[in-house]
């Protein structure tokens, strides 16, 4: 069994679009269109993740959505890239097994950028 899909009310859907798409390789699926209201946007895996635009977006504190990578160096790369897009990505760190970091989306949810440690971390 797969996870299908997921659905987001976030603040602000055509932004959320474009930080999905630019950073995370999302791709948007043709028989929607992007528009303020809503998205639909898809992985190499199939899942969907829907967006829907809501006014007043309150996730709980734990709450988020993670993007995993192969190493750390590629998490390195995602927290550069973010930076430089005008992000603010929290700085990397280990955590549970993981290099990881977490983030502040447009639309007013959480991110997770990680992968599991193997080996020395990028700079060390």
């Amino acid at each position: 069994m797969n996870l299908n899909h997921v659905n987001l009310g976030v603040s602000d859907v055509p932004a959320t679009v474009a930080l999905l798409e630019a950073h995370f390789g999302l791709r948007r699926l043709d028989w929607v269109p992007v528009n303020p209201k809503m998205a639909f946007l898809s992985d190499d895996a199939g899942a969907l993740l829907s967006l829907f635009k809501v006014a007043d977006v309150t996730y709980p504190k734990t709450f988020h959505i993670g993007f995993m990578q192969p190493t750390a160096a590629e998490v390195t790369r995602v927290h550069e890239a973010l930076a430089d897009g005008g992000f603010a990505p929290e700085v990397p760190r280990e955590e549970h097994g993981r290099f990881t970091f977490y983030f502040r989306a447009p639309g007013g949810f959480t991110i997770e950028v990680s992968s599991l440690l193997a080996g020395p971390l990028p700079g060390r």
